[in-house]
């Protein structure tokens, strides 16, 4: 049974491995839960309302994911396309959440269709395969660098952007603690290093005045004030053809970069390096954003903290499923899953950050047409703040110096058509 649904293999894989990948990675991606409430609140949406929309577009999802793709990665409301949605449509271009909602809608639609027609596949094997192992690496430094930012580890700086924060005490003097926790228990191999890093780091933070116990239990809140509530008069305007076309970019790069990133990292990925079930991975990412924004919450994309859950061991669509589980038992358990601080999840995202690098050695870097572009994708992920910047900032570079030096052998149609369609968003978008 567990093989017909999730893809298990009882000789090659573990339950107990596959569970507590799907725990962990939970744990390290449950912040939306926080985060989606509070940034919703600002359009005065209700927030007990977009807790609950959050947490059950998580689950189809991420059930799609399990059962149709068998791969194990959890899938919620993306957190920077929540705040293209708040901070740039609503606030900035002054539409009402419920148009903002139409446009996650049509942009769920659309991927569907591509899906279907193979263009999202098309478009991914498209990419080079020193690009793909470039993705992969700049995901890590992105990721450890989420993670050093939200514990307060590092912190903003006019002059030079960014710096250390006191790590001497409070959050920083605690994720500090658990990196050295977290990273013995791995160094020592012991199973569930990563959920128990979290557990006990979370602990720890109590005495330190870190952690806030919020309580326990709390039933979900209904979702009738933002279901289905979607605004057409505005459909054909020039803006929602910009708003949903931004989404596809966004949505679409930070799942492609997501996808060949964590796949390559886990072995999931075909002799010529393509990524297995990719099409079904996608049709889950499709049909997890239009479910989503009929609930009343932002896209939902693949998260990239699913290769903590890698790292633990998962790889099949039982982690997957345990972590649709995990937000299935948050709906009443919300305040205990809201008590983990920051500080507990960053050593986690660190030390993936360090193991999504192993990548960069299969970068031909005696090339500079292969080595140059790869390493602009690389370091324009953790810089630009966005994994599909790094993609298309990389394509672009990748495209047009090997056309500089004369290797059109290298490059496909596929790539010259990206390489204009991504310069041509910069321009106009």
């Amino acid at each position: 049974m567990l093989n017909k649904l999730f893809g298990f293999e009882p000789g090659k894989h573990s339950v107990r491995t596959e569970v507590l990948a799907g725990i962990t990675t939970f744990l390290t991606m449950s912040y939306i839960l926080a985060v989606n409430p509070a940034m919703f609140g600002e359009l005065n949406m209700p927030e007990g309302a977009v807790f609950t929309s959050t947490a059950i577009a998580a689950v189809i999802g991420t059930l799609v994911m399990a059962v149709w793709a068998k791969l194990p990665f959890g899938l919620a409301p993306g957190i920077g396309l929540n705040a293209f949605f708040v901070y740039t449509v609503c606030m900035g271009m002054g539409y009402t959440w419920q148009f903002a909602l139409t446009a996650v809608l049509i942009e769920g639609i659309i991927f569907i269709l591509m899906t279907v027609t193979n263009l999202r596949e098309a478009i991914v094997n498209a990419i080079p395969l020193s690009m793909r192992n470039a993705i992969g690496a700049g995901i890590g430094l992105f990721i450890a660098f989420i993670g050093l930012q939200n514990a307060g580890v590092i912190i903003n700086n006019e002059s030079t952007l960014v710096t250390l924060g006191d790590v001497t005490s409070g959050s920083p003097l605690l994720a500090m603690i658990g990196l050295i926790i977290t990273g013995f228990l791995y160094m020592k191999k012991i199973r569930g290093a990563m959920l128990i890093g979290i557990l006990v780091t979370t602990a720890i933070g109590i005495p330190m005045g870190v952690t806030e116990f919020q309580g326990v239990l709390s039933s979900p809140a209904p979702i009738d004030p933002i279901f289905c509530k979607f605004e057409w008069e505005h459909v054909l305007s020039i803006d929602m053809v910009i708003v949903v076309f931004t989404f596809l970019f966004i949505d679409m790069f930070d799942t492609v970069g997501t996808l060949v990133g964590v796949c390559t990292k886990a072995g999931l990925v075909n002799e010529d390096g393509s990524v297995k079930k990719i099409k079904e991975a996608f049709m889950a990412d499709a049909i997890a954003t239009t479910a989503g924004a009929i609930l009343g919450t932002s896209t939902t994309t693949t998260y990239v903290e699913s290769a903590s859950g890698v790292a633990q061991g998962g790889r099949t669509g039982l982690t997957a499923f345990t972590i649709a589980c995990c937000f299935a038992v948050a709906l009443f358990f919300s305040p205990l899953f809201l008590s983990i601080p920051a500080a507990a999840i960053a050593p986690v995202l660190i030390i993936i950050g360090l193991m999504m690098l192993e990548p960069v050695i299969r970068i031909p870097f005696d090339d500079m047409t292969e080595a140059l572009p790869a390493f602009i994708c690389i370091i324009l992920m953790p810089l630009s703040y966005s994994i599909s910047t790094g993609i298309l900032i990389g394509m672009i570079s990748y495209v047009v110096f090997n056309m500089a030096c004369g290797k059109f052998e290298k490059l496909t149609p596929t790539m010259y058509v990206l390489a204009v369609l991504f310069i041509l968003k910069y321009i106009f978008i």
